[in-house]
């Protein structure tokens, strides 16, 4: 029989020869018997190991019991004195719930989360007493993404080391209506600036972005631009957080890239929002057999010293047992009841198990803790993760959803919800915490309740500082000073403004020919971070892979297919190139560890991912408002943009609507130029604005769309209003002829359209029209609402005009339109700035798979539409007869797609 007739794993695998397979099976208990558990798991490691080196096809098993990883025997000596970090652990716990306790106040009312927090204090207590470093620390220091849910507890430290006051506490969730003491719910580094590193609530992205702020500091390393080897990434998340596709997504990346600089701290409390995470099931086994099939070390942190006894004294495997068929939801149910219905429940369910605490008080046993609350535990985990090298670690930690809140709290299906403490919840809360207040205050306002700092000179404060202080100052912190770099000299840009003689261009070459010359440029650029989702061959960024090359931290250690050709495909340790693969949900986290690179190492880097437009801002715009949220700076570059450009390929492909989705980002800086001397203008703008050190807000990241339609490049004019430019719209080109008139306003790929509906319009219908290139339909728009509220609010200043308004106000009257290669939204943007008549064409329909001319005739924003509809403007003000436009239509065949003229062949997918 052959090995691979049957499948090892299925269910219904035939043995071949039962008798014999009983003969093993009692060979193995008789070992155990004799020799105990421990030998017989070392005979059976190694008869696995041996049968891999057969080629047998027998499955490794992924999963372990239901008990820690780490024996008790192997746990290091803990360093600290676990007393007192008890006795201050016990006052930000209060603290925590007094904040959102408080934010309940009459006339307040903000909501808050107090049992996220309660379950993983003891996480974060060690964490922050003895590994977490921070930015002082001569190693460098971590990047810890801290749960957002949890924020009361940070907030509640920090009050203890004195960065907050009570003031701060006491504005939590009131930004605005408490500042200048206003916190943000959550974690959020551009709401408090020098507070919060990492933005996580946003269910999924911390995962990513921690996997992703990993490969960043190894990348930093070897590429030579800060020593990173001392820094460490902690990732705190919730194990229902952990279905986000996200959340799991990454994972192998983690593991192909050895990233041993990363852990994973996933709070299990068997609970996510609504109710348990795997009621029927058990989620810290799942998690444990996904991790370690995508290569992670795996450590659980299940049960708590108390259980240590238990498991030595289990001699029959009964309670060993229980723990692996007991289902979570069980498990939540038990710690919302009671030490007399856990004896009853769960060890009554087997004697042999009843039989080990037989001596146990009802109280004893309810004092069974959960591994994730128990410090020596958690600190050895701690301890094994940082030592292990070559994989990312996970810590499955087990803890309980509202811990030490009360029996109302304590793994109750509603406690993520629940934000208020009644009189006896705070009675019974205070007692069990130690804290020294009286009932008098209590039972004066449930909802004043006080914080408690026992003052800077108190013991336990003292010993608080004292570790923060050796560990390197504060965590969490964020500072934005970093080295700064001289700017590539103006001549970089010379290479846009020469336009492409007689050569066809497209604009995602003209600025791929920019990037290599910006490379090129002294210490500036060796900063700059090309990434690339698998489609550099599209962009033309192939050409990079011989001299950048492509950067794997393995090196290359196979014989490359093209190794004889020009552009051959090159990996290295040291490589620039982020080539992230069919990957851009990674390519943004990239984009986001190394755009904020700056804040989190103190020396920049300057990341330009380039993307097919449709599956950038469409598919990752939660993670870039992360990369906002986190501050970034950096190029998004939407290649094959547009929703016609694209010849043939079409369908998904067709991005119409990209620049309409960056327009709700405040922090993204869209444009949609047309040429390559308007790109770079762009760029060195852009450049200038992030790292020159000048600008009053550099925390932006600019979009910039590139089309692969092939045109001529012109040179840059004379004369070019470069200002217009940046602001979002210049004149292209006039004309000086008779006629009625229109203003023709185009951005991107339209513009040539717009120029030769500008020649038509002349000479087959006596207009006249001038044409303006909109490089920014969203700056013209937030200038002009900037203006709009500065009027209605200042009502005795001098009226502020928008940019747009001003320009057009200077041209030479009629209607104007509206053109681009996107849905009419786009140009509807500036509608209420826009004097006079103002109409917009627009691709508002799905995306199609044909060639340019037919695509655009078919949306009715090509040359002829564009006539078409100039002379409808006209036509309605009286300026020329309706039988033109009917005429026109009939004239240009207007409804059929196959006689479309405008756009060019090449430059295809």
């Amino acid at each position: 029989m052959a090995v691979h007739d049957q499948d090892p794993y299925s269910t219904n695998y035939v043995d071949a020869d039962p008798a014999e397979t009983q003969e093993w099976s009692d060979s193995l208990d008789a070992v155990i018997d004799e020799r105990g558990r421990e030998r017989g798991r070392e005979i059976m490691l190694n008869l696995l190991k041996r049968s891999k080196e057969r080629h047998l096809g027998v499955p490794m098993i992924p999963l372990t019991d239901y008990v820690n990883t780490i024996a008790p025997e192997d746990e290091p000596e803990f360093p600290g004195d676990e007393q007192i970090e008890r006795r201050y652990r016990a006052w930000i716990r209060w603290n925590a719930a007094m904040l959102v306790q408080r934010a309940q106040r009459e006339g307040v009312g903000v909501g808050g989360h107090i049992s996220s927090y309660a379950s993983q204090a003891t996480l974060y207590e060690v964490g922050l007493n003895h590994f977490f470093k921070g930015y002082d620390h001569p190693e460098g220091g971590d990047q810890v993404f801290f749960q957002g849910h949890a924020s009361p507890g940070n907030y509640a430290r920090a009050f203890l080391l004195g960065q907050l006051g009570a003031e701060d506490l006491d504005g939590f969730r009131q930004q605005q209506s408490a500042a200048p003491h206003g916190l943000p719910s959550y974690p959020h580094p551009r709401q408090l600036r020098e507070f919060w590193q990492f933005p996580t609530v946003s269910m999924g992205l911390g995962p990513l972005n921690a996997i992703w702020q990993a490969q960043a500091n190894k990348y930093l390393e070897n590429r030579g631009i800060k020593d990173t080897s001392g820094s460490h990434v902690w990732a705190f998340l919730g194990d229902g957080e952990m279905d986000e596709v996200e959340s799991r997504g990454q994972l192998q990346f983690a593991a192909n890239q050895n990233l041993d600089n990363l852990t994973f701290v996933v709070n299990c409390n068997l609970q996510r929002l609504d109710g348990p995470v795997r009621g029927n099931g058990k989620i810290v086994q799942e998690l444990e057999s996904y991790f370690r099939g995508a290569g992670w070390n795996v450590i659980k942190l299940v049960w708590g010293r108390e259980w240590d006894d238990l498991f030595a004294r289990d001699e029959s495997g009964a309670l060993l047992n229980l723990m692996n068929v007991t289902p979570d939801g069980d498990f939540q149910t038990y710690k919302a009841e009671n030490g007399g219905f856990v004896r009853e429940n769960f060890f009554g369910r087997d004697p042999k198990a009843l039989e080990l605490v037989k001596d146990y008080t009802d109280e004893q046993i309810w004092g069974l803790k959960r591994g994730g609350h128990d410090y020596l535990k958690v600190y050895a985990a701690y301890k094994a993760a940082i030592e292990h090298k070559g994989q990312p670690t996970v810590i499955l930690a087990q803890t309980i959803k509202g811990y030490g809140l009360g029996p109302h709290f304590e793994g109750r299906n509603a406690t993520h919800q629940m934000k208020k403490l009644t009189l006896e919840d705070l009675k019974n809360f205070r007692d069990q915490m130690h804290v020294p207040i009286t009932d008098a205050q209590l039972e004066e306002n449930i909802y004043q309740a006080p914080y408690y700092h026992p003052g800077a000179d108190d013991e336990a404060i003292q010993y608080m500082v004292e570790r923060r202080r050796a560990l390197g100052g504060y965590v969490p912190e964020r500072r934005s000073k970093y080295t700064q770099i001289a700017l590539p000299e103006a001549k970089t840009y010379d290479i846009t403004k020469k336009g492409s003689g007689t050569q066809p261009v497209a604009t995602t070459m003209a600025f791929v020919r920019l990037l290599k010359d910006l490379i090129r440029s002294k210490d500036f650029g060796a900063r700059i971070v090309p990434i690339i989702p698998d489609e550099a061959r599209t962009f033309g960024v192939d050409a990079f892979f011989p001299t950048s090359k492509i950067y794997n931290p393995n090196g290359q250690h196979y014989l490359s297919v093209d190794r004889e050709l020009l552009l051959a495909y090159k990996e290295s340790a040291q490589g620039v190139i982020n080539h992230v693969g069919i990957n851009e949900a990674g390519a943004v986290g990239s984009f986001t560890a190394l755009g904020s690179s700056y804040s989190t190492h103190g020396e920049f880097t300057v990341p330009i991912y380039m993307f097919y437009s449709m599956f950038g801002f469409q598919r990752t715009a939660d993670s870039i408002w992360a990369a906002a949220d986190q501050l970034a700076r950096g190029f998004f570059i939407g290649a094959t943009a547009g929703r016609t450009t694209l010849a043939g390929e079409g369908l998904q492909h067709m991005d119409g609507h990209s620049h309409v989705i960056a327009s709700t980002n405040p922090a993204v800086v869209a444009y949609d130029p047309a040429y390559g001397y308007e790109i770079g203008h762009i760029v060195r703008d852009g450049i200038e604005r992030m790292y020159g050190g000048e600008h009053p807000n550099p925390d932006v990241m600019y979009y910039i769309t590139m089309y692969n339609e092939p045109i001529v490049q012109p040179a840059e004019p004379e004369g070019l209003d470069v200002e217009g430019l940046l602001k979002g719209i210049y004149l292209l080109r006039g004309t000086s002829a008779s006629g009625p008139r229109v203003q023709l306003l185009a951005s991107g790929v339209a513009v040539p359209w717009a120029l030769e509906a500008q020649e038509i319009l002349e000479r087959e219908w006596n207009v006249a029209a001038d044409v303006w290139s909109v490089t920014s339909w969203t700056e013209l728009r937030r200038d002009g609402l900037a203006a709009d509220e500065h009027n209605w609010t200042n009502p005795e200043e001098e009226p502020l005009t928008p940019f747009v308004t001003k320009r057009l106000a200077e041209s030479t009257g009629g209607p104007v339109l509206g053109v681009s290669d996107y849905t009419h939204t786009l140009p509807d943007l500036i509608r209420q700035f826009v004097p006079g008549d103002y109409a917009t064409l627009g691709a508002d329909d799905f995306g199609i798979s044909d060639t340019r001319p037919a695509a655009r005739r078919f949306y009715k924003i090509d040359s002829h539409s564009i006539v078409v509809r100039a002379l409808q403007q006209l036509a309605v003000r009286g300026e020329i007869d309706r039988s033109v436009v009917a005429k026109a239509i009939e004239a240009y065949d207007l409804h059929n797609p196959k006689a479309g003229t405008s756009g060019t062949a090449g430059g295809d997918a």
